[in-house]
């Protein structure tokens, strides 16, 4: 009692020094709760209590011997101990806080914005009971053909606008992160991390890109020993394989260099390229010699991979040979080998200051005829697996080869809520907003997307996460397989102890309550507590028909490797099973029996063991044999190793849509993970976006058919995975994402109507009473003020807003509508169409700007400019109409020449980049337009609207002279 009473008169003038720990009062509640039920308490307690407090001696001093090891600890003055002291328990206590918040957005911001929306959907239910209710007598398929397209669009705006309702900021605290999980002096404890990069044509993607995107990931400021990068090239090119390796030799300067000076961003084509002072906030005088140095290095780089990339572009005739003499193994680009490089991570590959790299890896899965591979998403799984053989780390970040690191510190920013201790264990992935260099000033085709970035992603955070675009993820492997998240362990019922056990046993047929009977099962099934995640999967295959031993195994069945297979590989499983640390001798053996891992997972038993080892790492009997190890990684990205497995259809990314990522991310949230989207005030990757009109087209087309594609697919957000843990306002904004190009239809009729209005004379209106005037003045103040609230809360300028507008009609007229078109032939026809990888501008050319003003032909721009056509035809035709029939015509005509003028200014941009930039229009679109305009004049003259229509009989000459 005595040592207790003295070690709380410590800890007490510590709390008086500072007032902040909480967790000291704690300690110091518990200690006071033992001291005064010693007195009382027999002396097994006693002994009890004595033992806790010999605990916590044994605790505070090793504390304080680790202390003085690193001298932090001064005996010889008292004062400077206690306020040493008294910093780290500040640290400690710091360490312990939140590695995140939500920042709230200002109910003055917020509440103004929901109650617009409220009084805009009132104003739009009473508009179309309006429109409904009065119909155009004197053109009825006219007015019918707006009201159609009028629901649709509100139903559309709906869709949109409710996952918006609740928008979540949230903000990162890094210093607390390195305080809990890399301390200086102790060992890093930050989780590993593996980066994929994908590219596919290398004349497309120009291989400078790639090796600026890999460069800024090997210079990432995260512990070498827990960062690796891996390439996948499935075009099988030796350009990029050579490119990769003069990248790693690169690195050897580049790496160092930025850690020591700590520049931002560490590409260095954009770091040399950027407009700015270098020299701020730079102290160290040989800073500007190292920089002058290292822009050297890299201006001899670059024009060693320009040389590569004009040997490149003439293939000799008997194909490649590598610099060994042996032909390279791609030559062939639909069918070869898989081949496996690792550049760096190995013995020997130190940067010039004698310390070690991360690993670089150069990945090309077989191909073979006859193969479905599946582009970027059998490629993306080819990566799962080759990481998991090589490395495994817990988490994963997929880029594309033109997206760069922007912020060194990025991966960290993900860390803080992959490694929340609460948050972390729910999360499937951290979403990250894609930004854009090279885009001009005015974003004319809307190619920084700002309001889907900073409006909608922001709302879904609010939900259950936001949807998955593709790249700037940072992944939970385990969410990846297929599991689902780890559920929190039911409390068990109240029960009394006044009914008899044979109660019980009648009531629960003898096996005691529900939530005992599921104690003892081993495996845990899918209510396992939130202690045991892993346990679910075993409980899933005991789920499988047939009938099972108490293993959980098919009696009779054959065991997990046949023998064949087993002198095949590289790894048995004995030598692997000493990895899966955490599980009981039965647990181990049943897992590792069930013949149902080698359905889902594939025959690779490192692939297998490496899935159960959650917190990632190899099985101790994997790591042993690096070269085996290799070969193991070159059967599992064999063409064949996919086949009758659950890769695509339930592991890994989603096959079926060529938007892969959408998918990927919605199976995810329907089992129950959720996501959060982490918005750094460095934007953490930055990219390179098709700023030419034709390719961006292109680029929406790819996009709205996958969002076709799986519209009729079985993964249809309007059916699929009820009864699940998707939330509805994600349902919502699922369904949103994939019917978003059926707008197409009713927004070229309603593109098309003012037109037909103007040539005719009828209207879609009748004559407005006061009321209805009402609606419609209510309809257009509450459209704006719905845009003018969200700009103030998300931020977004209203440049970028009217940006968006303007693309949303150009998009929806052009690729859009091709896409359900070609979506209808695809499934309903079975006619694929081919994927065109979008073509990245190299960032070096002499104007930036250049691809802006080139113009390619292509059908997509048919429709777009069909409508700008007879809108102007049709504003000529009104206008001339009106100067004929005098001051009376010229009431109505305002109303048609409104709608006109909206889609002409819609598609204006479209209009400029037809023009080029001499502002001549090309040839083929002038023979277009003169060819459409033609056939709207024999039109126009077929209706003659100018001459009055005769009323009554038709009289006839008789031919006599009366």
């Amino acid at each position: 009692m005595y040592y207790v009473g003295s070690w709380l008169q410590v800890i007490l003038r510590s709390m008086c020094a500072s007032s902040s720990t909480i967790v000291w009062r704690q300690q110091i509640k518990k200690i006071n709760c033992v001291s005064h039920a010693v007195a009382g308490k027999d002396l097994e307690a006693e002994r009890e209590m004595e033992a806790g407090s010999m605990e916590w001696k044994d605790r505070i001093d090793k504390w304080k011997t680790k202390q003085e090891k690193r001298g932090k600890l001064n005996h010889d003055d008292s004062d400077d101990d206690d306020e040493k002291n008294d910093d780290e328990y500040m640290l400690l206590a710091e360490a312990r806080q939140p590695l995140w918040r939500k920042v709230p957005i200002p109910s003055s911001q917020i509440n103004p914005y929901r109650i617009v929306i409220v009084l805009r959907l009132v104003v739009l239910c009473f508009f179309l009971k309006f429109r409904i209710t009065t119909p155009a007598t004197d053109a009825v398929p006219l007015w019918l053909a707006s009201v159609v397209c009028e629901l649709w669009f509100a139903l559309s705006w709906i869709l949109d606008q409710l996952p918006k309702w609740a928008p979540v900021t949230r903000e990162t605290y890094l210093d607390r992160l390195a305080l809990r999980y890399d301390r200086e002096g102790e060992a890093c404890r930050l989780a590993p991390i593996d980066f994929f990069v994908s590219t596919v044509d290398p004349l497309k993607e120009p291989p400078l890109i790639t090796a600026n995107t890999v460069l800024s990931i090997l210079a990432v400021d995260y512990p070498v020993d827990r960062a690796s990068c891996y390439v996948s090239d499935d075009g099988a090119s030796m350009l990029l394989f050579d490119t990769l390796s003069e990248t790693a030799e690169f690195a050897r300067r580049w790496v160092p260099f930025c850690k020591k000076f700590g520049v931002e961003p560490r590409a260095p084509e954009f770091y040399f390229s950027q407009k700015m002072d270098y020299l701020k906030d730079k102290v160290q005088p040989t800073f500007v010699k190292e920089r002058r140095a290292m822009k050297r290095e890299y201006e001899e780089f670059k024009v060693r991979v320009n040389a590569l990339v004009a040997k490149a572009q003439k293939k000799p005739e008997e194909g490649w040979v590598m610099q060994d003499g042996t032909p390279w193994p791609g030559n062939n680009t639909r069918d070869h080998p898989g081949m496996i490089q690792v550049y760096l991570g190995s013995q020997g590959a130190l940067d010039v200051e004698g310390r070690e790299l991360p690993r670089l890896v150069y990945v090309s899965r077989e191909k073979r005829p006859g193969y479905n591979h599946h582009k970027k998403a059998g490629a993306m799984n080819a990566l799962v697996r080759v990481s998991a053989v090589l490395t495994n780390a817990p988490f994963i970040l997929n880029l594309d080869c033109d997206h760069y690191v922007n912020n060194s510190k990025a991966v960290r920013e993900a860390m803080c809520f992959l490694m929340d201790p609460q948050l972390g264990r729910k999360l499937c992935y951290v979403q990250f907003p894609q930004r854009f260099d090279g885009i001009d000033r005015h974003d004319r085709y809307a190619n920084r997307n700002v309001v889907f970035f900073d409006i909608n992603m922001k709302g879904l955070d609010g939900i259950q996460g936001p949807v998955y675009v593709g790249t700037g993820c940072v992944f939970n492997r385990q969410a990846l397989y297929g599991y689902d998240p780890p559920r929190p362990e039911k409390r068990p019922k109240m029960t009394c102890d006044c009914w008899p056990s044979w109660c019980c046993c009648c009531c629960c047929f003898g096996g005691g309550s529900k939530h005992q009977r599921r104690g003892k099962n081993k495996g845990g099934g899918a209510d396992s507590g939130a202690d045991e995640p892993r346990r679910g999967l075993l409980g899933f295959y005991r789920k499988r028909g047939g009938k099972k031993d108490k293993l959980g195994a098919k009696k009779g069945g054959a065991g997990l490797y046949s023998k064949k297979h087993q002198q095949r590989a590289a790894f048995e499983l004995e030598e692997i099973e000493e990895g899966l640390e955490g599980y009981e001798e039965l647990d181990r053996s049943s897992l590792m029996s069930q013949k149902g891992f080698e359905k889902r997972f594939g025959q690779s038993p490192v692939f297998i063991a490496s899935t159960l080892v959650e917190d990632g790492g190899l099985p101790q009997g994997a790591a042993a044999d690096p070269a085996a190890l290799i070969k193991e990684a070159i059967h599992v990205i064999s063409c064949g190793y996919e086949e009758k497995t659950e890769w695509g259809k339930e592991i890994g990314w989603i096959y079926g849509s060529v938007t892969e990522d959408i998918l990927t991310g919605f199976k995810m949230h329907c089992r129950g993970w959720k996501s959060v989207y982490c918005t750094p005030a460095r934007p953490a990757f930055k990219g390179s976006a098709p700023i030419n009109l034709s390719d961006r087209l292109h680029q929406v087309l790819r996009w709205a058919l996958g969002s076709v594609e799986i519209f009729m697919s079985r993964h249809c957000p309007l059916w699929y995975a009820y009864g699940g843990r998707l939330k509805w306002l994600e349902r919502f904004a699922y369904t949103n994402t994939i019917v978003y190009p059926f707008t197409s239809i009713p927004l070229l009729a309603y593109c098309t109507i003012p037109a037909v209005c103007l040539l005719t004379g009828k209207f879609i209106i009748p004559t407005l009473n006061n009321l209805a005037s009402i609606w419609f003045i209510a309809l257009f103040l509450s459209i704006i003020a719905t845009g003018v609230l969200e700009l103030r809360w998300s931020g977004v300028s209203i440049e970028d807003w009217w940006r968006n507008e303007q693309f949303w009609v150009i998009g929806g007229v052009s690729a859009h509508l091709f896409a359900v078109f070609q979506g209808l032939l695809k499934v309903l026809g079975g006619v694929d169409t081919n994927f065109t990888v979008t073509s990245k501008a190299a960032a070096d050319e002499t104007d930036a700007f250049g691809e802006l003003y080139l113009f390619k032909w292509t059908t997509l721009l048919v429709p777009p400019t069909t409508l700008i056509i007879i809108n102007m035809v049709g504003i000529v035709a009104g206008v001339s109409d009106a100067v004929n029939n005098g001051y009376g015509s010229w009431g109505p005509l305002f109303g048609k020449l409104f709608f006109s003028f909206w889609v002409i200014v819609h598609l204006y941009p479209f209009l400029k980049g037809l023009m080029g930039r001499q502002n001549r229009t090309p040839t083929i679109v002038v023979l277009w337009s003169i060819l459409l305009a033609s056939i709207f004049s024999l039109v126009w003259v077929r209706i003659d609207p100018f001459i009055p229509k005769a009323k009554g009989p038709i009289l006839k000459p008789c031919g006599v002279e009366c």
